[in-house]
């Protein structure tokens, strides 16, 4: 089959030929339908975060079971599914008590002594990366990194559930656990930004400010239900959201990955408030913040995929989109074949607002 390898930083993908093995145990072999392009995939591929190459790269999936392997239970062949970068095993505390995207044994890989499942055409075995491995014509993965959905849901646009919606989305509901009349910010109007908007208009935030310095970005913002669009260049930045949050806002959701907005996100947090990380922060990118501040009452939460317990939560996204309330149609700008990988991730590394999927015939 068919995929985009990663073969050095910073470098372009090529299309090679793989193999790829039949599922085992609780594995699920899926043909790929589309594959929404997200900046962590690209932090891998540029280097900023360390991954054995060359490998495949690609978490963002959507598409049709092929086939399942003798342990699965809750898939079958035919089933539309979106696939999750966070595989959970489901017996350890983390996951008893309810909180699977901190799952201690995360990865469900196969055995050392097990045959990889990817191999390059000569044979070498590939990595799986994030369990995935989404930008090829075929994907395998755990049925627990897995989501069975409506099958009413287009199937290109539900690829955007199984990073970007279900993060911005979870960083509302669950992390910020926002009420209504309730003020938010997000810093950052890319795809987890932008959802998380979408979020907060759904959960009847009061005041809903939308943080980017693309003027195209923050007008998608306020067209998901932004109230209110700054520049984040603007000087008077921290003074404006003050006043238009009356007193610093209720929840701050920082989506883009760097010490400056995790900073901006603080300051912004009125006394008691909650700022939620949700970007990936450069290892060599040290964060910064004043000591008095910490004696307001206010709680930095990190964040992986919005702490969204993301088999339940998708069903009720799926439903929240064909009742014309998630409006996801909004955060596509292109669609791709596979071997125009590279474009997609020249406009990724551009700081294109609006998804670029890859799509299968």
């Amino acid at each position: 089959m068919k995929a985009a390898l990663c073969t050095a930083p910073a470098q372009p993908l090529e299309i090679a030929d793989i193999t790829i093995d039949k599922p085992r145990g609780h594995e699920v072999l899926i043909r790929t339908h589309a594959v929404g392009m997200c900046h962590s995939d690209l932090k891998f591929i540029d280097g900023a975060f360390p991954f054995p190459m060359p490998f495949v790269p690609g978490h963002e999936a959507s598409g049709v079971v092929e086939a399942v392997g003798d342990q699965v239970t809750r898939l079958k062949p035919g089933d539309h599914v979106i696939t999750v970068l966070t595989a959970y095993c489901g017996h350890c505390e983390s996951c008893l008590t309810g909180h699977i995207t901190l799952c201690q044994e995360p990865t469900l890989k196969r055995d050392e002594d097990e045959e990889p499942c990817l191999h390059k055409a000569d044979n070498t075995p590939l990595p799986h990366f994030l369990n995935l491995s989404a930008y090829a014509e075929q994907l395998l993965a755990h049925e627990n990194s897995c989501v069975a959905i409506n099958p009413d849901m287009p199937l290109d646009i539900a690829a955007l559930m199984g990073c970007a919606v279900v993060t911005g989305s979870g960083a509302v509901f669950t992390d910020c656990n926002i009420e209504p009349g309730q003020s938010i910010a997000v810093i950052g109007c890319g795809g987890i930004g932008l959802a998380a908007i979408n979020a907060a208009s759904i959960a009847g935030a009061g005041q809903i400010i939308a943080i980017d310095p693309v003027p195209e970005k923050r007008a998608l913002a306020e067209s998901l239900g932004a109230t209110h669009s700054f520049d984040s260049a603007d000087e008077s930045l921290v003074e404006a959201v003050i006043t238009a949050s009356h007193g610093g806002c209720h929840a701050v959701v920082e989506a883009v990955g760097r010490s400056q907005t995790v900073a901006l996100a603080w300051e912004i947090t009125r006394r008691g408030g909650i700022t939620t990380v949700l970007g990936m922060v450069s290892p060599n990118d040290p964060v910064t913040l004043p000591g008095p501040s910490f004696l307001q009452g206010r709680t930095l939460k990190g964040s992986l995929m919005g702490s969204a317990p993301f088999p339940v939560t998708v069903p009720r996204l799926v439903n929240f989109y064909l009742q014309d309330r998630l409006k996801l149609d909004q955060l596509v700008g292109e669609r791709l074949p596979l071997d125009q990988i590279n474009t997609g991730l020249d406009k990724l590394r551009a700081g294109d607002g609006l998804r670029t999927l890859i799509t299968f015939s």
